[in-house]
This record gives C-alpha cells, sequence and structure tokens, in this order.
C-alpha cells in the first residue's frame, strides 16, 4: 500500500500559532529600531551620562554630526539594490569636499558655480566606476576598492596633505549650523535625500527593475531589463549623492581635509549591513539604513560620555559590521530554506 503522501501525525511538525509568527516577524522587522530606542533609554537614564545626553546641545549635535554618515550610506544602498558595491563614495564625497573648498575659497568662485562643479566632478567619477563595472564587467568590489584608493591619493597630492580653509565664506559655514523651524539643515537634507531615494527604490518601475537585478541579474536580462544601462545609472546616482554629502563635509567643518571624506567608509558600510537586517530584513533599504547610522552614533555618543577610551569606537564600529553582515547571511539563509 503506497505511502506516499501521508503524513505521520506524529512526527509532523504543527505550524507555529499565527500570534508567534507576527511577533518573531516584528522582531525581526523592527528589532534594530527596538534596540535603538533601548540604547537612548540607557544613556538618558544612567546617571553618569544622563544630563549629557539628553540636552539639546548633544542631540542636536547627533542629527547633524551623522548627516553626512548617512547620506554617503545611502549613497552606498542605491548599487547594491542592484547586487553592486561602491566602496568609492566615501572619497568621491572627499573630492566633492576639496573641490568645492578650492574653489569657494582660495579660487573666490560663486557659491552655485563651485557647488555645481563639484558635483560634476563627483558625476565624473561615477561615470568611471560606472563604465567599468556596468559595461566592462569588471568586479565593483575591486573596480571601486580601486578607486577609493586612487582618489585618496590624488587628494593627497592636490592638496599637499593640508587642510583647505582659507577664504571660504562665511555663509558656507553658518549653513550647517542654522535650523529650519527647529530642524538643522544638515538633518533636513538627509530627510529630503532620504525620502527621494526611498520614492524611488519603492515607487519607481527603474527602482523595482534595480531589485529584481539585484535579485537575479540573469533572470533580469531575460524578461528586457536593460541591465547594463541601470547598473551604470546607480553609480552615477551613488556618486552625486557622494557629491553633496562632501560639499556638507566642507560647510560642517568650514574647511576640507584630504582624509576627512575616506574616513567615512566603515561607520557608512556597517550601518548599510546593519540597516539590511531591519524594516525589509534581507534587503538594502533607505530607513533601515539610517537607523543603523543613528543607533552607531548613539551607542558611540552614550559611551564616549561614559568615559569610555578613544578605542571603542573603531571597534564597536567593526564588531557591529561584523555582526551585521553575520546576521543578514543567517537570515538570508534561513529564508532559503523555507
Amino acid at each position: 500500500m503506497a505511502t506516499e503522501g501521508i503524513v505521520n501525525p506524529e512526527t509532523a511538525t504543527a505550524p507555529a500559532p499565527a500570534g508567534r509568527r507576527a511577533f518573531a516577524q516584528a522582531i525581526e522587522q523592527y528589532g534594530l529600531l527596538i534596540l535603538l530606542v533601548l540604547l537612548v533609554a540607557v544613556f538618558a537614564f544612567t546617571p553618569e551620562s544622563s544630563e549629557a545626553f539628553v540636552s539639546l546641545p548633544n542631540i542636536r549635535q547627533l542629527l547633524i554630526n551623522q548627516a553626512v554618515t548617512a547620506l554617503i550610506a545611502l549613497a552606498m544602498v542605491v548599487p547594491l539594490v542592484a547586487g553592486y558595491f561602491d566602496l568609492s563614495v566615501s572619497a568621491i564625497a572627499g573630492a566633492s569636499s576639496i573641490t568645492f573648498a578650492q574653489l569657494v575659497g582660495p579660487v573666490g568662485w560663486p557659491i552655485w558655480a563651485s557647488i555645481l562643479t563639484a558635483l560634476l566632478v563627483s558625476l565624473l567619477l561615477g561615470v568611471v566606476n560606472g563604465i567599468f563595472v556596468a559595461y566592462i564587467r569588471l568586479n565593483g568590489f575591486i573596480v571601486t576598492l580601486g578607486t577609493f584608493i586612487l582618489i585618496q591619493g590624488l587628494l593627497q597630492w592636490f592638496t599637499g596633505g593640508q587642510t583647505i580653509f582659507q577664504g571660504i565664506p562665511d555663509s558656507v559655514t553658518k549653513w550647517g549650523t542654522q535650523d529650519f523651524i527647529g530642524i538643522p539643515y544638515p538633518f533636513l537634507l538627509l530627510v529630503i535625500v532620504a525620502l527621494a531615494i526611498w520614492y524611488f527604490l519603492m515607487h519607481v518601475p527603474k527602482g523595482r527593475e534595480l531589485e529584481s537585478i539585484g535579485s537575479n541579474e540573469r533572470a533580469a536580462r531575460l524578461v528586457g531589463i536593460r541591465v547594463s544601462r541601470n547598473v551604470f545609472y546607480t553609480f552615477l546616482t551613488s556618486a552625486f549623492i557622494a557629491g553633496i554629502a562632501g560639499i556638507l563635509i566642507t560647510s560642517r567643518a568650514g574647511s576640507a581635509d584630504p582624509t576627512s571624506g575616506p574616513g567615512y567608509l566603515f561607520p557608512a558600510l556597517a550601518a548599510v549591513f546593519l540597516g539590511a537586517t531591519c524594516i525589509r530584513p534581507g534587503k538594502y533599504n533607505v530607513w533601515g539604513t539610517i537607523i543603523g547610522v543613528y543607533l552607531l552614533a548613539v551607542a558611540v555618543n552614550g559611551f564616549t560620555l561614559l568615559g569610555a577610551d578613544p578605542w571603542v569606537t573603531p571597534v564597536f564600529n567593526g564588531l557591529a559590521l561584523v555582526v551585521a553582515v553575520l546576521v543578514s547571511t543567517l537570515m538570508a539563509r534561513s529564508r532559503a530554506t523555507k
């Protein structure tokens, strides 16, 4: 007598109750946000850090200082949605910062012309990445790591390792400290850029095409999606966002340091991978990335107020990156076995 298709009630595994599944899904989706809220609560109510942590100047600095990191992280998200790394974004931000500072300061160009030129330089660097990766079909990770190192070297050569600060107008530096209805301009800029990227990725057909490419590039080609062109545009978009971040670096600091832009790479990368564990678990996404940025910032800020040594920041960022990659990988394997 055939027994195929007959389930033994003694060995069968009962499905998890709907309530438990919903709870597990909510934890998976919002776990990082919950952790951020818990960290804020811990530092806000710990006597050694509470007064300084909840002060308006500290909150304001957290929002403003992390705007650059978040913009660079969002620049990474766009090509990552299509399945491609762009490790050069922080160096492109550095190139934008140096270009803007040099033109608006020592050269004496108008602010608007300096901004446009800095963005144009960023786009040209994005074109280089896009051609090598999208059309020549070189490995994106290797190419953008190479351009990261190359741009770093060029910035050191151009500036002689010196900070550019001469002649930068006060209006440039004041912008980075001003508010709009109580919201600091840099954070407001971040929100606007984040909303634009989110809307494009989630509600515009081209954005959905990028996700299809990231899920299965071969299948995307078979259904008629122009993969190479779309990938090329992701590197242009990534470079443009990095260019905005670079201008913000100069505005915030009132100067441009050849090492400042590249220094954002690893915090931004950690935030991107952390972000892929929440909101849309297993997928690179805008709001998860921003939560990741501020989770790292709040943790480091809180530890600093508690008197932690300087080595805590890189150690924490490194651990966060490893843990984020581990969690993302395990989640992907879990879904593959279901």
